[in-house]
């Protein structure tokens, strides 16, 4: 698959997450070569530019000889490479890499095209460096990350290939590349930038987008086992409030409901989190909708320091991660009310007065506790969501002896978010299961058939719950099914 002018979500996602191999046009070579070319220009005049022939941070002021270029940038890496805790997942750092070599090809960077052929190699032959998960503070970009997966270029660190971790020279050699020796400003192209909390972003979006349309479908089934009236995803209430992910959502739950033999309700109205699921799920949406403009602007950003543009070097901030870092904290926050509106709606549907069948969905309660335990476990992850989502880009803490004086924490949120991501799968997987169980009892036969094609899948793997078991195994089974796209 041949590499665009702008490199989108869905191109991401086959690169990355479906390992379909990537084809660079000569266009972006060419790119690269200029860049190198001016870079050994400035090289000649012998001025000092930031970063290519000084030191770095606080001590930018300070010249490097000619003849000591090519060990500070090998220097740089060697003593940035500083992160604890973890590997991070493998398709993260090859999000990352891939999103490093769109960096270098826009001809901005002034890298050898050596260097980006090798990254594209190690990148179609998933030579992936093992990258501590904790150290960054999103600013200058993912810096000790980045290290750790420059490392492997030079011979150090490790990497892991075909599963399994190993040095990284062996890792080289197992494809046939020799460790490099890099030049001015190589070492500073490799890890200056947002890399690493883009791509845990881009691909947290991609599992929040199936996401936030199984939920729509599971707060439909939710809404038949309490027989729910149908007014409120009325297409008219929508069009007075015309919010895009309102409507959508509202459409989403409307069509599942289709058809559905269940007696409705004779409640004037139903709880919040049944009748206003249009409104919370379609704010998320729309959040969602923001953050993936925002995720794709970085994606085909440059965000290395110093540019070279127009034979002009130029040296900023784009290394800077706040943009990605409100994204983040953003995504958060939505995904931790998707899960509290939903760990409400699997509290009603244990209420008798609720739903009209047992208490906690079990024939002989008392005798046995159902879904009773299901729900605390939502309850649970839905308070360590809140914890979760407290935005991490008000923090910030000065480094470099103040000189690099406000960070954004990117890196951080983050982190943070893909556990939100996985807690908010959980929760989600746990209505589910408990409305299909719900549904089961009051007759499948009633049931709207859209539910029933949805539900199909959860009735394959989970059985019917007749007296007290594990519910672990049902949880984790329906959890695969969401992030496999498989319901």
């Amino acid at each position: 698959m041949k590499l665009g002018e702008r490199l989108k979500i869905e191109d991401f996602e086959e690169f990355v997450l479906g390992k379909k191999s990537i084809e660079i046009p000569s266009f972006y070579w060419k790119k690269v070569q200029k860049s190198n070319k001016f870079l050994q220009t400035l090289l000649k005049e012998g001025k000092a530019y930031y970063g290519i022939n000084t030191g770095f941070g606080k001590l930018a002021n300070t010249s490097i000889g000619k003849n000591e270029l090519n060990k500070l940038q090998q220097n740089l890496i060697l003593s940035h490479a500083s992160g604890v805790g973890d590997d991070l997942p493998l398709e993260i750092v090859k999000g990352a890499m891939l999103l490093r070599l769109v960096c270098f090809l826009k001809g901005m960077s002034g890298v050898r095209e050596y260097i980006v052929r090798m990254l594209h190699t190690m990148i179609k032959n998933e030579i992936i460096p093992a990258v501590p998960s904790k150290g960054s503070v999103g600013a200058s970009g993912d810096l000790a990350p980045s290290a750790h997966l420059a490392l492997v270029l030079l011979g150090k660190g490790f990497a892991y290939y075909k599963g399994r971790k190993m040095k990284g020279n062996e890792a080289l050699k197992k494809i046939g590349l020799k460790p490099i020796k890099l030049e001015a400003k190589e070492g500073l192209s490799l890890i200056n930038g947002t890399q690493f909390m883009t791509s845990i972003a881009a691909i947290s979006l991609i599992r929040i987008k199936k996401l936030i349309n199984y939920a729509d479908y599971t707060a439909a089934a939710s809404i038949e086992c309490i027989g729910g009236r149908k007014d409120p995803f009325h297409q008219g209430i929508q069009k007075a409030r015309p919010y895009k992910g309102q409507k959508d959502s509202a459409q989403n739950i409307l069509t599942l409901l289709k058809g559905s033999k269940i007696e409705r309700t004779r409640r004037v109205q139903d709880p919040y989190s049944f009748r206003c699921s249009p409104q919370v799920h379609g704010a998320i949406r729309d959040v969602i909708s923001f953050c993936e403009n925002v995720i794709e602007t970085e994606m085909n950003s440059v965000t290395d320091n110093p540019l070279l543009i127009n034979d002009k070097v130029l040296s900023g901030g784009n290394f800077h991660g706040e943009p990605i870092a409100f994204a983040l904290d953003f995504m958060k926050i939505a995904l931790a009310e998707l899960s509290s509106i939903s760990e409400r709606r699997t509290a009603h549907l244990m209420d008798p007065e609720i739903t009209g069948l047992e208490p906690f969905l079990t024939k002989s309660p008392g005798l046995n506790s159902g879904y009773m335990l299901t729900h605390t476990t939502a309850a649970s992850l839905v308070s360590r969501n809140k914890t979760l989502a407290y935005p991490s880009v008000v923090d910030s803490i000065p480094t470099s002896l103040n000189q690099e004086d406000h960070v954004s924490m990117g890196m951080n949120g983050a982190l943070f978010l893909l556990e939100v991501v996985d807690n908010a799968t959980y929760v989600i997987a746990i209505e589910l299961i408990t409305a299909t169980q719900a549904l089961r009892m009051k007759g499948l036969e009633k049931t709207a058939p859209g539910i029933k094609q949805f539900l199909k899948p959860v009735l394959n793997i989970v059985p019917p719950y007749k007296r007290d078991r594990e519910h672990y195994n049902d949880i984790k089974g329906v959890r695969e099914l969401i992030l496999k796209g498989k319901l």
